[in-house]
């Protein structure tokens, strides 16, 4: 998968959102929870980890992701990017100052090993 290298580099904070519902315009933060903040090796191994999703084709399930990192500098200000994840349709859809428009929908195949240790990630984050 592809992610904006810029802000990759840039990146020293994700927050982790489990998704409650689907934003009411495009372009604006998913709605949900923040139940994690990973800085430093943890931040940058996920984001290895999310670049490393193999691609795969276009599943349809209407696009109802559970959750979402969003990726901040150190100024803490506004999200770098945001990243809201479908694990039914194996479908990202991201959004960001930082996004290039060809990058706004990808696909990962998330039966792999990369997108299961992904999805243990995001649950280990909200065990309930």
């Amino acid at each position: 998968m592809q992610l904006p290298a810029e802000a990759v580099a840039a990146t020293v904070l994700i927050e982790v959102v489990r998704i409650s519902a689907l934003p009411t315009e495009r372009g604006v933060p998913y709605p949900g929870s923040a139940v994690a903040h990973w800085a430093g090796t943890e931040a940058a191994d996920a984001l290895t980890l999310i670049e490393n999703l193999p691609g795969s084709e276009q599943h349809r399930c209407g696009f109802s992701p559970g959750w979402s990192i969003r990726a901040y500098e150190d100024s803490l200000d506004l999200a770098l990017f945001e990243a809201a994840f479908c694990f039914r349709c194996h479908e990202v859809r991201m959004h960001g100052t930082a996004v290039p428009p060809a990058m706004t929908t990808q696909f990962f195949d998330a039966d792999t090993p990369p997108a299961q240790a992904l999805l243990a990630l995001f649950r280990a984050a909200a065990p309930y």
